[in-house]
């Protein structure tokens, strides 16, 4: 396969911290591929890296063919870069800031103009061409900076929490210009600690304390995570029977979610009774339990606390 993206055993270390552990994947071409993990986790360091703005303490990553560590500036002369904060001048209007990244971007003059026009259209910005940045509304900004990001046309674009602060309905709307450039063939790699933003990506990592702790399409990873069963608690006090539960041995994880609780278990059956019979032992009241399919925020928090065991 001819690979955007190659990455293998990638470390990065920072006055002995280790923010990348061995982190091998590749990214095919046209592919969304996420980094899902928690703030801290060592998403944006790889990402950094692979922008070539900083260099790996060992391993190796190639970026559209190009070595990160011989060749960082012609990476990112094929590459768009969004980040949580946008790039974005406030004291500019939406077409001057337009104007200002494609002369940074060395778009062609002849080409600027119709280029603009693409992105106004492609941004749904056509109306605020000529409203000042710092009065749009979250998710405006948030569609100018991936317009102004892919105004040079990269075949590549690294987008670093793009979403971070903006309401789930702009998010989904975002998702809907990403998946239009996927379509379109470019290869899209997007960090994020939304959960349930990895089920729009083609693949996903579940990045933790620098490692991947699962790899693969979201499907496909909660599959796997089958070998156990999740049952979904509503319950009158979520506290105490997390506190209680989590002394059974029948129970593997219990986390709050939304109200009640998710259980991973082996058996559904035979853990359903036993915590109706324990929970309601301690005048707590049980009006539903199911079993249900495990979401990617059940996998990586159950992964996550087996991690953490293993290394107490």
């Amino acid at each position: 396969m001819n690979w955007a993206i190659e990455v293998e055993a990638l470390r990065k270390e920072f006055d002995g911290f280790v923010a990348v552990d061995d982190v091998s994947f590749q990214v095919a071409q046209g592919e969304i591929f996420g980094f899902l993990g928690p703030n801290g986790a060592g998403k944006s360091t790889i990402i950094r890296i692979l922008c070539g703005l900083l260099q790996p303490t060992s391993g190796k990553a190639r970026v559209a063919g190009l070595d990160v560590e011989r060749d960082p500036e012609a990476i990112r002369q094929r590459l768009g870069y969004m980040s949580q904060r946008f790039s974005l001048y406030d004291g500019l209007a939406v077409e001057e800031n337009i104007d200002f990244f494609s002369g940074i971007y060395g778009v062609a003059e002849d080409a600027q103009a119709e280029r603009k026009k693409i992105i106004l259209r492609m941004a749904n910005l056509e109306d605020c061409a000529h409203t000042m940045t710092r009065l749009l509304p979250s998710g405006f900004k948030q569609r100018l900076a991936l317009g102004c990001a892919i105004l040079h046309q990269p075949p590549i674009l690294f987008l670093d929490e793009p979403t971070s602060g903006v309401d789930p309905i702009t998010r989904r709307s975002f998702w809907d210009l990403l998946y239009d450039l996927s379509a379109a063939g470019h290869t899209i790699l997007v960090s994020t600690h939304h959960m349930d933003e990895a089920e729009y990506c083609h693949r996903l990592a579940l990045i933790h304390r620098g490692k991947i702790a699962a790899l693969g399409e979201p499907g496909k990873i909660r599959r796997e995570w089958r070998q156990f069963e999740i049952l979904r608690l509503d319950i009158s006090d979520p506290m105490t029977s997390l506190r209680v539960l989590e002394n059974e041995p029948e129970i593997l994880e219990a986390i709050t979610f939304r109200g009640g609780l998710h259980v991973t278990v082996r058996d559904a059956v035979s853990a359903s009774l036993r915590i109706r019979q324990v929970l309601e032992q301690k005048q707590v009241e049980v009006r539903r339990i199911e079993a249900i399919e495990p979401s990617i925020e059940d996998v990586f928090v159950g992964l996550v606390e087996s991690e953490e065991k293993r290394t107490v």
